[in-house]
């Protein structure tokens, strides 16, 4: 296996990268990235990937648009130098919100992006936790679809809750918060919420008994941190105890973090998916990945089923 597999990290989250070669015993890959002063992206690999596995690993967090090109560069890179087969790691797949048009003369821009990663040379995407499942549909390449489920629910079992409830933010994640619900053996309830602009959202009812319970507010991601704090301040109106937050993408954009150290929210857990700051608030705590993508790294090159990956194989 080693002598085939070549893991190289993109400009997103190199940490990562370093943890998922100590977990496959592999050094990371030797890749130049650089700019020209212009803005243009320059990539060479300083190693020989001719009839490698080549796995290049990429976030498309901040800057987003910067680090797609990055990935397309490097993938156009892999495919020219004979690489075997390019396999394209994105812990988390940027765009993935506009997966649907939701008003006339939108885009949808998820289905652009999985066309431009194809037609750049991609042979095999994996990523973690999409923020609409149906995303993989819009491959016509092999998608393996991740989830962080097992590695929270493990954490949180071992946290010993009292009287837990498990809360989706909206219907949206209800199918996620069923699940978490049943490996913690707890009840859940449903927020509902409209959005009068794009990363604004007002909560207007909530299904489920939340009163003298511990919230576990399952999300896919946690952005500006908004609807996480009109979610924790619903709850505390129906008498709900502080709120432990679950994320899979930590993006944490503008204030987020500020917004996030909130009187009525004890704990926000998230995974390392996304490169997050230095310094974290301390009621963070970070489950990491990369033991998952090792895994999933293995499975691929050895042609096993991805499946043996969930406790649950239909997530």
């Amino acid at each position: 296996m080693q002598h085939s597999l070549r893991i190289f990290s993109g400009s997103s989250n190199p940490q990562l990268v370093q943890n998922i070669c100590q977990k496959l015993g592999v050094e990371p890959g030797k890749i130049k990235i650089s700019r020209f002063k212009s803005g243009e992206i320059y990539v060479h690999y300083e190693e020989t990937i001719r009839n490698c596995d080549v796995f290049l690993v990429q976030s498309l967090s901040r800057p987003i648009n910067e680090l797609l090109v990055e990935l397309l560069v490097m993938i156009d890179a892999a495919k020219r130098a004979s690489a075997r087969t390019v396999n394209v790691i994105l812990p988390y797949y940027g765009y993935a919100r506009q997966e649907r048009k939701s008003a006339p003369r939108e885009p949808i821009s998820a289905k652009l992006l999985a066309d431009v990663l194809t037609t750049a040379g991609a042979n095999r995407i994996v990523t973690i936790d999409l923020h609409a499942a149906a995303i993989q549909g819009f491959f016509n390449i092999p998608v393996d679809h991740l989830t962080a489920l097992d590695l929270i629910s493990d954490y949180l079992k071992s946290k010993n809750i009292e009287r837990p409830v498990i809360v989706s933010p909206d219907a949206g994640r209800a199918s996620m918060a069923e699940k978490l619900a049943s490996r913690l053996d707890s009840p859940f309830a449903i927020m509902i919420k409209k959005r009068p602009a794009h990363n604004e959202s007002v909560i207007t009812h909530v299904i489920g008994d939340v009163d003298g319970r511990t919230p576990i507010i399952i999300e896919d991601l946690i952005d500006t941190g908004s609807t996480i704090v009109n979610v924790v301040e619903g709850l505390k109106e129906r008498n709900a105890h502080p709120a432990i937050v679950c994320a899979t993408h930590g993006l944490f954009s503008g204030p987020a973090l500020e917004k996030l150290t909130h009187p009525h929210i004890e704990e926000v857990v998230v995974t390392d998916s996304i490169e997050l700051p230095v310094s974290g608030p301390p009621c963070f705590t970070v489950l990491s990945v990369a033991p998952m993508l090792a895994r999933a790294i293995r499975i691929i090159l050895d042609g096993g089923s991805i499946a043996t990956l969930f406790r649950d194989a239909g997530i």
